[in-house]
């Protein structure tokens, strides 16, 4: 078995067992969507959000378009990581007033590092870029500099240091509809100025031959980190999102040690199917219990709701290992 390393779960993470005869690496709750499109009064939808352990319950930053879809991050809380209270005002940042101007803000992921919660977040400066933030009680909220120049996507960071520094993954772009997407590595000493920039891996066949970007924040294990990616595909219908895994090295997170050749999830039921965006699960943030391998998932679904999905480390690691792709020609040592 391999082994997750981390801070212990909670006695309430959310859990259901995997259904009998399911042959399926990853498997829904049973109560899906967790979060409905108009949980907060303006809302017109709330999806691709991140979720964290915080004291004895749960919190979590929101993707909240309004209805007039303009695109925002707003926090919540849980007792149970299922119910959430989500405020109904946006995130509003301290910090220098160059910084902290917006033009929008979206998909954000959840970090606990050291001694505070990191945010990150696809924002608006002069076209995408990957916005930076922290907090401590997510009640106030300090933004720091935007991690790089325009056009990136989806910047992820490590929950621990990597060689001393901050380490991020993110997807760069430009100011196309996701024309293309690969994954590139960074690292950082102070949140601030970033380099060591590495190729991780990109484009394969089938179900991710369009983009590939990161999804939650990569899970440490005594294996390597494993990472949950989300893939896409321009279909005859538009584009399909679904998610994959990867594991890369631990102490070279640019190098792809092994790498799925299938999909672990996709869109299959109505929530997912049909929405703003149809055909869309997008992975932001996981849950993990390192006693047991359990992980729990939260997704975006069709671009209007949150769905919550369950797998183990040992059930993603084996269907990977079942149904490998050549990583010889991603690897970049």
């Amino acid at each position: 078995m391999a082994k997750i390393i981390g801070r212990p779960a909670l006695p309430n993470m959310p859990w259901q067992d995997k259904p009998a005869g399911c042959d399926k690496p990853v498997w829904r709750y049973d109560a899906n969507p967790i979060i409905k499109r108009d949980a907060i009064p303006t809302s017109n939808s709330i999806f691709n959000s991140a979720v964290v352990i915080f004291g004895d319950a749960y919190a979590g930053v929101f993707r909240c378009d309004n209805r007039g879809v303009e695109m925002d991050i707003f926090a919540g809380f849980s007792e149970d990581g299922v119910h959430w209270n989500i405020n109904p005002d946006p995130i509003v940042f301290e910090g220098e007033k160059d910084v902290v101007r917006k033009e929008y803000r979206y998909d954000p992921r959840v970090c606990f590092i050291e001694d505070r919660y990191y945010i990150t977040w696809c924002n608006g400066y002069h076209g995408p870029t990957i916005g930076i933030g922290y907090t401590f009680d997510f009640k106030t909220f300090y933004q720091l500099e935007n991690a790089f120049l325009p056009y990136n996507r989806n910047g992820v960071l490590f929950p621990k240091k990597i060689n001393g520094n901050f380490a991020m993954v993110s997807r760069p772009s430009d100011t196309g509809h996701t024309p293309f997407g690969d994954i590139f590595y960074s690292e950082s000493p102070d949140l601030t100025f970033w380099g060591k920039h590495r190729y991780v891996f990109g484009t394969a066949g089938g179900w991710q031959s369009k983009k590939v970007g990161p999804g939650p924040t990569p899970i440490e294990t005594d294996e390597g980190w494993l990472m949950i990616y989300h893939g896409v595909l321009n279909s005859c219908n538009g584009f399909v999102y679904r998610f994959g895994v990867a594991l890369l090295d631990i102490d070279r997170p640019w190098i792809v040690k092994e790498r799925g050749n299938f999909y672990v999830f996709g869109p299959e039921e109505q929530y997912e199917l049909t929405g703003d965006v149809p055909n869309v699960t997008f992975p932001c943030a996981t849950l993990t219990d390192p006693e047991t391998g359990r992980i729990s998932i939260y997704y975006g679904a069709a671009d209007t709701v949150t769905g919550l999905a369950f797998t183990t480390v040992d059930e993603l690691l084996g269907y990977m290992r079942k149904y490998p792709m050549n990583v010889g020609d991603q690897e970049n040592k």
